[in-house]
């Protein structure tokens, strides 16, 4: 088939030092010991349209004859054909201090040679925490936001049809571990260590309680708790008012490209220098041009020259693409979306850029 899906989606996150967004110390740090445990579980995915495990998945019937068997039916899993079963791993993160009852996402990934998951649904599965104890059970219909379709050896797909999502499929039939007690000193550690944010983080704790947070490194912030606050409650209150403080967020200087979904994030921080690179059929040219701007006869004025980039896309049988103003990254990303470019040629254009000392950016794939 001729027919090609491409789904790129680009994100770019803009924000600027003057008004960019606050954020709270508790979504940007974590508490020590509050590090979430993974769960794991094997499980079953039906319903699917013909899209499930062939006969080279063996475990398959194996798993559905056992799971018959607890309904009392005695079936042969050598004689099973199961076209509409699919075998997953189930995965979800339980943070500590979770009390039965409560729910969280499940992650459900294809063991066998399904081609889809699209419209299944996870039976009920049970998940081991990592000392192989029952901690959890999943089950639910999934969502994958994507498809493949295959007939007469026609394919068409979208995203990552074999990895699907359960939204509040997971729930607790056992508590998770308990949150450390407060003592007198609690530590913040950064999500990302960055020692500018760790000092705006003490900074700003410091203008709201003179004095009691130090930095210890680019992870880790110190707090002191003060000594009118006595009680477990007085102070898990105090390091709660302490975790709303807000911040002024670092832009962000990364690139993250998702192969498997089309998704790329470009952070506001990211700059190109002058650099030209030729992938396949496409080339993309980022330059600068001198703009010296003169002052009017007798103004007193001064002669300012600045710099404009410019960036050129040229694809054979598109003709060729220009934008003038600001080199970023994002405005590369767009230009090659309107262009239809597929994610992998996208990251091969973004890492020739990175090799090349233009991309002045940590570039991450996943």
């Amino acid at each position: 088939s001729n027919m090609k899906t491409r789904a790129i989606i680009l994100l770019l996150l803009v924000s600027c030092a003057a008004a960019a967004g606050q954020v709270r110390i508790r979504d940007i740090t974590t508490y020590p010991n509050t590090t979430p445990l993974t769960a794991t579980g094997y499980g079953l995915v039906i319903g699917l349209a013909g899209s499930g495990d062939g006969s080279k998945s063996t475990f398959t019937p194996q798993a559905f004859a056992s799971m018959l068997r607890q309904f009392g039916l005695e079936v042969d899993a050598a004689g099973l054909k199961l076209k509409n079963v699919a075998a997953v791993m189930v995965t979800c993160e339980i943070k500590p201090g979770w009390r039965v009852g409560a729910r969280c996402d499940a992650l459900a990934s294809s063991l066998g040679d399904a081609t889809s998951l699209q419209g299944g649904t996870l039976l009920r599965t049970v998940l081991l925490d990592p000392w192989g104890r029952a901690i959890a059970e999943a089950q639910g219909p999934l969502s994958i936001g994507g498809f493949n379709f295959e007939s007469s050896g026609s394919r068409i797909s979208r995203n990552h049809a074999v990895v699907g999502r359960i939204p509040g499929g997971v729930v607790l039939y056992e508590d998770a571990p308990p949150l450390p007690a407060p003592s007198d000193t609690f530590v913040f550690n950064l999500k990302q260590p960055d020692l500018q944010l760790a000092v705006r983080i003490a900074d700003a704790i410091n203008y709201e309680y003179a004095g009691v947070a130090d930095v210890r490194d680019p992870a880790t912030v110190v707090v002191r708790v003060p000594g009118q606050y006595v009680s477990m409650s007085e102070r898990l209150g105090y390091q709660s008012r302490v975790g709303d403080l807000t911040v002024v967020p670092i832009a962000s200087d990364r690139i993250v490209i998702n192969e498997r979904t089309g998704t790329i994030v470009v952070g506001s921080a990211v700059v190109l220098l002058p650099a030209a690179v030729a992938h396949g059929n496409l080339t993309v040219e980022i330059s600068e041009q001198p703009i010296i701007s003169q002052p009017n006869p007798l103004s007193q004025g001064t002669t300012i020259s600045e710099r404009i980039s410019r960036i050129s896309i040229e694809s054979a049988g598109t003709g060729l693409l220009e934008m003038a103003g600001g080199a970023s990254a994002g405005d590369v990303a767009r230009a090659l979306n309107s262009l239809g470019v597929s994610p992998r040629d996208m990251i091969a254009i973004f890492q020739g850029l990175r090799e090349a000392g233009s991309l002045q950016a940590e570039l991450v794939i996943i």
